[in-house]
């Protein structure tokens, strides 16, 4: 299918009964609650800025602010390389953090790291902008290989094969996010 193509209900339920159950929800949210645990051990003295990285990031992000059970800010950035296509191309900007991040604590929550480019992005943005320190936390790390020179995250959930995934915040052609797992694409 292309971008061009609409899908229809009929389409996206196909896929999602057709995926591949990688992660089911108790296994996510038990990954959730590790990930609060070391992002407060780390953060709870700092007074961070939460960085939910949208459209993916903001299950994950709500998921984990609920966990974080220390004084925090939330706000959101909204970089993007897909723009609904399964092929990422070059990072977008739509929007950058109206909270200032000078001399701030700074934790960008995203859904997921492949290949690492638009986090190292948003993260050298905040670093740019005067962040005081800069974390990261992903809700899953796709096993791609080594990303030589390119960003690891400092907080991750799950670990997933080299596949195409959706659910828990992720999407197939900005459909699925809503899916109660964490699921690979047939084929993809």
């Amino acid at each position: 299918m292309s971008l061009e193509d609409t899908l229809s209900p009929a389409d996206i339920q196909q896929v999602r009964e057709e995926a591949d159950l990688l992660h089911d929800e108790q296994t996510v949210e038990a990954a959730l609650d590790r990930m609060a645990a070391a992002i407060t051990g780390e953060l709870a003295d700092q007074n961070p800025l939460l960085l939910a990285v949208l459209v993916g990031g903001i299950v994950p992000a709500g998921k984990l602010v609920t966990r974080l059970e220390f004084p925090l800010q939330l706000d959101y950035v909204h970089a993007t390389r897909y723009r609904g296509d399964v092929r990422g191309r070059s990072l977008h900007w739509l929007a950058r953090p109206a909270q200032p991040l000078e001399k701030r604590a700074v934790l960008v929550v995203d859904d997921i790291l492949d290949e690492g480019v638009t986090l190292a992005a948003i993260l050298e943005h905040c670093r740019a902008s005067g962040a005081r320190s800069v974390y990261s936390a992903v809700l899953v790390d796709k096993a791609i290989g080594v990303r030589p020179g390119l960003q690891q995250a400092d907080f991750r959930g799950l670990r997933v094969e080299n596949r195409y995934v959706f659910g828990y915040g992720m999407d197939y052609r900005g459909y699925l996010r809503n899916a109660p797992g964490i699921y690979a694409v047939k084929g993809l």
